[in-house]
């Protein structure tokens, strides 16, 4: 008889384990999430112009640290220059960080509605010898392409595109990186960000075995060795978020998407300019190829455009839009 009560025991901790184990790893995934879709033919001149763009930044905006204003004032003429041809209107946002001027490009698209969608990239890059192609060329250059999108077609919400600068070291986490200026500011304006997306280095897949590395080993089991996808990345507690844009983007074309929700512990949860809109108390997600637990050559001389994927760039954007879309209904 107490051998029966304490094989009982055994078997229901045992399931217990499973069951938590299973339940962290939804939330952590959000696996089963979204049918995938099929390759986007509409726009074959796409990756063709987003490589033009990443080409632009990395070759004739080089260096673009923080110590190289020219260059980075360059870059927001140009930036300017391209969204007033698009046909979206453009200002700009200026602050002073140790004695020197630097700008956030801002571009509105649907009004001036006090609820609005906020999607943005920064165009810095760190360091005196790195091109920066794919951090942060490649989602500057994705911003462009969005920004055409939503001026033949805008969405049902408003929509702000955000070209920062200042989120590499020696900024990162300051009150100085450009989205850290943008967030308060809306804040101070009594703005409601519906959503909020970074697009953080979205340019790098391999099809390689191990091509990808995760912060914790544990990941290794639940997402492929191959660094060939894109990805989702939140934070808990915002699951219906995650599941609603991976959703969508996995609907809009052949990519592979993953996603995380995490807690802003793990390492390169919030490695990027949407931690400013967390704290601000709004929702916001990272879409990524992972950085350096992909990209050997982050924050390297070896960051180049002719290493990028625009092919994949494209469909990501794909995704982007149609998730921009869906929410914004």
């Amino acid at each position: 008889m107490k051998r029966g009560k304490t094989l009982t025991i055994a078997l229901s901790v045992l399931l217990f384990g499973l069951l938590t184990t299973a339940v962290t790893v939804w939330l952590v995934t959000e696996p089963f999430v979204g049918k995938r879709g099929t390759p986007t033919t509409e726009d074959p001149q796409r990756p063709a112009r987003l490589e033009a763009a990443v080409r632009t930044l990395s070759e004739r905006f080089f260096p673009r640290d923080h110590e190289h204003t020219d260059n980075l004032d360059a870059v927001a003429r140009y930036l300017s220059d391209e969204l007033r041809a698009i046909g979206v209107a453009v200002s700009e946002q200026t602050w002073q960080a140790d004695g020197r001027t630097y700008r956030n490009v801002i571009a509105r698209i649907g009004g001036d509605a006090k609820e609005r969608i906020v999607v943005g990239a920064h165009y810095d890059a760190c360091g005196a010898h790195n091109p920066g192609a794919d951090d942060n060329a490649s989602g500057v250059a994705g911003l462009l392409e969005l920004a055409r999108l939503f001026a033949k077609h805008p969405p049902s919400l408003p929509v702000e595109l955000v070209f920062w600068s200042l989120e590499e070291p020696p900024y990162f986490r300051t009150a100085e990186m450009g989205s850290a200026q943008h967030a308060r500011s809306l804040a101070a304006s009594g703005i409601r960000v519906r959503a909020m997306f970074s697009l953080e280095m979205i340019g790098y897949f391999s099809d390689e075995k191990d091509s990808q590395d995760f912060p914790i080993s544990l990941l290794k089991l639940l997402y492929p060795s191959q660094g060939n996808y894109i990805s989702i990345v939140g934070k808990l507690g915002q699951g219906a978020l995650v599941r609603r844009i991976k959703s969508a983007m996995k609907g809009a074309s052949a990519l592979p998407v993953y996603s995380v929700c995490a807690p802003r512990q793990v390492p390169g949860i919030d490695f990027s300019d949407h931690q400013n809109y967390w704290d601000e108390g709004w929702p916001a997600v990272m879409i990524t190829d992972t950085a350096f637990y992909r990209n050997s050559r982050y924050h390297t001389r070896h960051d180049t455009a002719d290493t990028l994927s625009y092919r994949h760039m494209a469909q990501v954007i794909d995704g982007v839009e149609a998730a921009i879309r869906d929410i914004a209904k």
